[in-house]
């Protein structure tokens, strides 16, 4: 028998069906918009008519504590943030419908990704720089539910690091609103205020995302499996590998395939409800 958890605004009118359909021995909304179903048969057909009914959904098997982890480490583009910013910054130079094509491939695991970086900063070239300040006020959001895991994640002790494909311009200045402990990323080349199309330095892709979770956790003292990583696209998927708790937060297929979570409709702060105080 399984505790299972539907995550949406509409479980707190329709509990009683989600009971009747789980087999559940009882049933009671944990936090608004959360119901928790106790006892169920543990069938994963249930994960599927949730989503099929816009809920999130997961069961509290095996059982996970805060207390287990030590590190949460996430994706910038799409997961910590709504939007994918190399797209934004190309959408300065009228170039966002070649740069986006490139970037949906590769996230679903299409392409190579240090060369698939390469020929989408290509095609920046020449672009002021200021256009990247423009993009960090005018179009980057926090993803739902961001700041409530970051308030959670500094209450339970945890580390906290950004590591991303995308660019230093962004997590650094991430890292300094939201205080988080430790980023990655990779460096856009600028000459006389302008970028040159190339990026300094070994392209952060999969194995460099991965090593860097790791060498956080043996920084820490601990081993990987006391690591929660979110990430919505392929390049993330090693680092994921990794982890004790690994969350697909609005993923590309390949991604929610693997993963031991995902989150399709709620923010990033529903993994909080996998997890025992």
């Amino acid at each position: 028998m399984k505790d299972l958890v539907l995550i949406g605004t509409a479980v707190e009118s329709t509990a009683p069906e989600w009971q009747h359909r789980a087999g559940a021995a009882s049933s009671c909304l944990t936090a608004p918009g959360v119901l928790r179903l106790s006892g169920t048969s543990g069938d994963p057909a249930l994960i599927e008519a949730a989503n099929a009914a816009h809920l999130d959904a997961f069961f509290l098997d095996p059982i996970l504590r805060r207390s287990d982890f030590r590190l949460l480490a996430m994706d910038m583009d799409s997961t910590l943030i709504t939007i994918e910013c190399i797209d934004e910054i190309a959408d300065m130079i009228g170039v966002k419908p070649q740069v986006a094509a490139i970037t949906e491939a590769a996230m679903r695991g299409e392409l190579d990704f240090p060369g698939a970086l390469r020929k989408r900063v290509a095609l920046l070239a020449g672009l002021e720089a200021s256009a990247l300040q423009r993009v960090y006020d005018e179009r980057l959001r926090l993803s739902p539910g961001a700041e409530n895991l970051l308030a959670a994640a500094r209450a339970s002790g945890w580390t906290t690091l950004l590591v991303s494909g995308g660019f230093t311009f962004f997590t650094d200045r991430l890292q300094s609103r939201l205080g988080l402990d430790h980023t990655l990323a990779n460096t856009l080349e600028i000459v006389d205020g302008r970028l040159t199309g190339q990026v300094l330095g070994d392209i952060i892709d999969a194995a460099a995302k991965a090593a860097r979770v790791r060498a956080a956790c043996d920084a820490l003292g601990c081993p990987t499996s006391a690591a929660i990583v979110a990430g919505d696209g392929a390049n993330d998927l090693q680092m994921m590998r990794l982890a004790g708790l690994s969350v697909a937060f609005r993923a590309k297929p390949v991604v929610r395939k693997e993963a031991t979570l995902s989150i399709n409709h709620a923010g990033l702060d529903a993994l909080l409800h996998r997890l025992i105080d």
